[in-house]
């Protein structure tokens, strides 16, 4: 069956990896020839030599020497725990651990997914870039997938295997990378051990990040330069996901600008000459961990990492997950982001060994740049039939007869395309085949019966109280919404300007458009009501939130605190029926009211005892709540 793309997509060249996979020999793949072609701008280096390039750095021995002044202690000392850190920090990349690697994936990938497509065009642009500038890989983060699958599908291409910043939750490794792959063979891991596995990620290119670093001086600095040294060497590519965790509504999440900033500090000081930013969009058909999300959205903790828990999880590899597009972009020159744009000069005035304060024009093109970047992901996202499907059923959650889910996913169609969406659609196949495909590629979220879709839901526990049965409902919802949310950076600009449209058709304080006239067509009101709706949701999420906030309750509190009050409420509301939407379970959308409303000024956060608090101002909140 062959597939069509929409959109700009349709200039790429598309081939799935996995098809020569299922015709050969995956060891003959992981043990043949590896003849990448490296950055030319310096020669190549080993692991031993950039980590005492590292602590030899005269910009990390004048920050031992300076914290040695105010602490007092030993300047040998401050130098021996500064190694500690580079130790349990650095990645150790070997081939063969790589080869390893590739034939566990090459098994793995094959038994999840039907198809990975690639665009070929996208590698041969990266592998250009590659040999003439540094280059800083920066993909979305939707699955523990996307860690692994990049370094597959670069190993497969002959092109170098980059350097990938992970997590670590306080000391221990953070093994919830690889949980579910190894899944494949638990007997093997059980044997291992996880704190093996987790060295052979390290030896895979993984280097690891403490999550909370807080105040620890000397940690940042040695985290710095160490992404600096990166840079300036041109060791390997490094690879780090710009919304610095994974999206657990598979939604765009801020940037975080820390680390932008240091692997770009290198050109504003000149030691490199340019470094080219390559965003790398992984969409899925079907998650791997998409009950794991919404679970988490719901504020359950997630499974604890373990060898058995590795050995329970094996049953994921009898689901079919669909196809996964990565798809390549065109890189993106710093140097000629930053014309006109950065004064470099100021970087004259000081060593450049010394540490320095950014200037304000230095932290707007970090901020300007990241945000690109987040940009170029959304537009290169490949939208499956199912997230269509998923769209529409939101709006109806109590169900929809399959007819009529088809004519409207056709037409839904239609509309994306006409906004510039990426659509993987299957050609000449009948849109009843389609529809009824990606439900069953979905069963775990959706079902038919006799000629109606409705959601999935567990089967009821005896004795479950209507509070369990709201969480219940609540895990598919969320499920559906994730896939809904894919699709969302493609509507949500029409739909508030729908959701303006019928503000200024029903308020007297509609904006006055000067010389020019907007009207809605008969024929275009199903489509600016269908639009609104999409909105609706997160409105009704922020308008609970704003009535929580704004009733009687603490005027300062933990985020905590707040989560666990606002599912209270929101339950309460939802079991008398005055709400009928779940999107206010999400414990990101709670997270993004309290971020909204201290950009707005209406709330003020600040620190205690390690702990953050947030203060409330009522009446500017109920001012807002007002505009919404």
């Amino acid at each position: 069956m062959g597939t069509q793309y929409s959109g700009p997509q349709r200039e790429e060249n598309f081939r799935d990896i996995l098809e020569e996979r299922r015709k050969s020999s995956d060891l003959r793949h992981a043990v043949r020839t590896f003849n990448p072609s490296p950055y030319r701008g310096v020669p190549p280096s080993s692991v031993s030599v950039l980590n005492r390039t590292v602590l030899e750095s005269q910009y990390l021995r004048y920050v031992m020497m300076q914290m040695a002044k105010e602490s007092k202690e030993p300047l040998d000392v401050i130098r021996e725990e500064a190694a500690e850190i580079l130790e349990e920090m650095s990645h150790n990349l070997q081939l063969g651990y790589i080869r390893f690697l590739s034939f566990i994936l090459s098994k793995v990938f094959k038994r999840l997914f039907r198809r990975i497509v690639v665009n070929e065009n996208g590698l041969q642009r990266l592998q250009q870039a590659i040999q003439e500038t540094p280059v800083i890989l920066m993909p979305n983060h939707r699955s523990y997938v996307d860690f692994l699958v990049i370094s597959y599908i670069l190993f497969t291409y002959d092109i170098p295997i980059p350097v990938i910043a992970a997590g670590i939750r306080k000391y221990p490794l953070h093994k919830g990378l690889i949980y579910i792959f190894l899944s494949a063979y638990p007997c093997l891991v059980a044997l291992m051990g996880m704190t093996l596995v987790g060295e052979i990620l390290r030896r895979s290119g993984a280097f690891f990040i403490r999550r909370a670093i807080g105040t620890n001086k000397l940690y940042w600095a040695v985290l710095s330069e160490y992404m600096k040294t990166l840079v300036r060497t041109g060791f390997a590519p490094i690879e780090f996901y710009v919304e610095g965790l994974r999206s657990r509504t598979l939604k765009s999440l801020p940037p975080k600008l820390g680390m932008m900033h240091m692997v770009l500090e290198p050109f504003f000081k000149g030691e490199v000459y340019d470094i080219s930013l390559m965003p790398i969009t992984v969409s899925y058909d079907r998650v791997v961990e998409e009950s794991l999300l919404a679970y988490e959205l719901l504020g359950v903790p997630k499974p604890k990492e373990s060898t058995m828990g590795l050995v329970k999880a094996r049953k994921i590899m009898d689901e079919d997950y669909g196809t996964m597009h990565v798809v390549f972009g065109h890189p993106v020159s710093v140097r000629n982001l930053a014309k006109g744009k950065v004064n470099r000069r100021q970087f004259n005035l000081v060593p450049r060994d010394l540490p320095m304060r950014p200037s304000e024009d230095i932290q707007a093109f970090v901020n300007t740049t990241a945000h690109l970047v987040l940009h170029l992901l959304e537009e290169n996202m490949v939208l499956s039939p199912w997230s269509l499907m998923a769209t529409i059923l939101m709006q109806n959650l109590e169900g929809m007869e399959l007819n009529v889910l088809t004519q409207q996913t056709l037409w839904l169609k239609g509309l994306v395309t006409s906004f510039g969406a990426h659509l993987d659609w299957p050609a000449q196949v009948p849109i009843s085949e389609v529809v009824s495909s990606s439900i069953s590629l979905h069963h775990s979220v959706v079902r038919s019966d006799a000629g109606r879709v409705v959601l999935v839901e567990e089967q009821a526990p005896v004795g479950e109280g209507p509070e369990e049965a709201v969480f219940r409902r609540a895990v598919t919802v969320l499920m559906c919404a994730s896939y809904r949310n894919q699709a969302i950076h493609v509507l949500a600009q029409p739909a508030m300007l729908a959701v303006a449209l019928h503000i200024a058709a029903t308020s007297a304080r509609a904006v006055q458009i000067i010389n020019q006239d907007i009207t809605v067509t008969k024929n275009g009101e199903a489509t600016i009501s269908f639009l609104r709706a999409i909105l609706e949701p997160f409105i009704d999420a922020y308008q609970v939130a704003f009535r929580h906030l704004c009733g009687d309750t603490a005027n300062s509190f933990t985020e905590k605190q707040f989560l666990s009050s606002i599912r209270s409420s929101a339950l309460s509301l939802l079991l008398s029926g005055e709400l009928k939407s779940y999107d206010v379970f999400s414990s990101d959308t709670q997270k993004n009211v309290l971020a909204s409303l201290i950009r707005l000024g209406a709330m003020t956060r600040s620190k205690r005892a390690e702990q953050s608090y947030f203060s409330t101002n009522k009446a500017a909140i109920e001012g807002v709540a007002d505009v919404l």
